[in-house]
C-alpha cells in the first residue's frame, strides 16, 4: 500500500497546482480581460488610422468619456453589492438642467444643486431598497420616470433650454490644463479617489460583501442597509456631477440627453469584468470598459460610413459577447 500511496500523492499535488493556477490566470483574464482588448483595439486603430493617433482625438475620446465615466463609477459600487440603478440617465439630463438653471447664481450653485436633488434621489432608492426589500430594478425604474417628468416640469415640457449664464461655470466646460480638459481632470481625481474608498477601507470591503452574500455579510456584523443606501446616494451623486459637467461643456441644459446612458453604464460596468450578480469586480476594469466603449464609438466615426443604427448592434453584440465570456469563466473557476 505504501508505495501507491506514495505514487499518488505527487499526482494530487500537481493536479491542486494546476487547479490554482489556472484558477488565477482565469481570475486575472476576468478582471482585466478588458484592459488587454483596450490595448489591441488601441494599437490596431493607430496602426489603421493617421487621425486616431493624434493628440486632439485623444483629447476628444477623454472628454466625451468624462461623463459616462462619473455614471459608470457609481454604478459599479451598485452592481457589486448586487444591484442595479436605471436611474442615472434621467439624474444625469436632470442634473445638467439644474446646473444650467442654477449657474445664474455662481459656480458653485451650478454644481450644488444637481449634487442635493439627484444625491437626494439616489438615498430615497436605497432607503427603499434597504429598508422595504423591494427590488432595485422597481425602485430605481420608478425613479427614472420621476426624475425624468422632474426634469420636465423644470424646463416647461422641455421646451425651456436654460443657458450657463456663468464664465467661469462655462470655463470650465470648454477650458483645459496641460491640453487636457478640466472635467477629465476632475474625472481622475474623482476615480482615484473612489479606487482607494473601494480597495483601502471597510467601506470597500463591505461592499464586496454584501455582494457576495446579503446574508452572511449580516451575520458577519456588516452594515448592510447602510451599505446599500450609500451606494446609491454615491449613484446619485455622481449622475447629478457627470449632468453638471456636461451642461458646462455644452454651456446649456439639454433635455434630449440621457436616454439610454444607464444602459451605457451597466455595459461598461460588465465589459469591466464586473459580475451583475455582485461581489466580484474593480474600478478599474470599468474605466477599461468605458474607455473601450468609447474608442470603439470613436472608431465607427473614424470610417463614417456606419449608420447610428448599426453602432448600437455593435455596441450590443459586443455585451452579449462579453457576458458570455464572463459566464464561461465562471463556471471555468467553480470547474462545472
Amino acid at each position: 500500500m505504501t508505495p501507491t500511496l506514495l505514487a499518488e500523492a505527487p499526482s494530487g499535488a500537481t493536479d491542486g497546482r494546476r487547479a490554482e493556477r489556472t484558477d488565477r490566470i482565469v481570475g486575472a483574464v476576468q478582471r482585466q480581460g478588458a484592459l488587454a482588448v483596450l490595448a489591441v483595439v488601441v494599437l490596431v486603430a493607430v496602426a489603421a488610422f493617421p487621425n486616431f493617433r493624434s493628440w486632439d482625438n485623444a483629447g476628444t475620446i477623454l472628454v466625451a468619456a468624462a461623463p459616462p465615466m462619473l455614471i459608470a463609477l457609481g454604478m459599479t459600487f451598485v452592481i457589486l453589492t448586487g444591484g442595479i440603478d436605471l436611474s442615472v440617465g434621467s439624474l444625469y439630463v436632470l442634473g445638467g438642467v439644474l446646473a444650467a438653471w442654477a449657474s445664474q447664481y455662481g459656480v458653485l450653485a451650478a454644481f450644488a444643486a444637481p449634487l442635493l436633488v439627484c444625491g437626494g434621489v439616489g438615498l430615497v432608492n436605497g432607503a427603499l431598497i434597504a429598508y422595504t426589500r423591494m427590488a432595485p430594478f422597481i425602485v430605481t425604474l420608478a425613479t427614472l420616470l420621476g426624475a425624468r417628468g422632474l426634469m420636465r416640469a423644470v424646463s416647461d415640457e422641455g421646451s425651456t433650454t436654460y443657458l450657463a449664464g456663468n464664465d467661469t461655470f462655462r470655463g470650465f466646460g470648454t477650458g483645459s490644463l496641460l491640453g487636457i480638459g478640466h472635467q477629465v481632470w476632475l474625472v481622475v481625481v474623482v476615480v482615484l479617489a473612489g479606487m482607494v474608498l473601494l480597495a483601502r477601507t471597510r467601506f470597500g470591503s463591505a461592499v464586496y460583501a454584501v455582494g457576495g452574500s446579503e446574508d452572511a455579510a449580516g451575520l458577519m456584523g456588516v452594515p448592510v442597509r447602510r451599505t446599500k443606501i450609500a451606494v446609491y446616494l454615491m449613484s446619485g451623486l455622481l449622475a447629478g456631477l457627470a449632468g453638471s459637467i456636461n451642461a458646462a461643456k455644452l454651456g446649456s441644459g439639454v433635455t434630449v440627453l440621457g436616454a439610454g446612458m444607464e444602459l451605457d453604464a451597466i455595459a461598461a460596468v460588465v465589459i469591466g469584468g464586473t459580475l451583475l450578480t455582485g461581489g466580484a469586480g474593480t474600478i478599474a476594469g470599468t474605466v477599461a470598459g468605458v474607455l473601450l466603449l468609447g474608442v470603439i464609438q470613436n472608431l465607427i466615426n473614424q470610417v463614417g460610413s456606419v449608420n447610428s443604427n448599426w453602432q448600437q448592434v455593435i455596441s450590443g453584440s459586443f455585451l452579449a459577447l462579453v457576458v458570455v465570456a464572463q459566464i464561461y469563466l465562471v463556471r471555468l473557476r467553480r470547474g462545472t
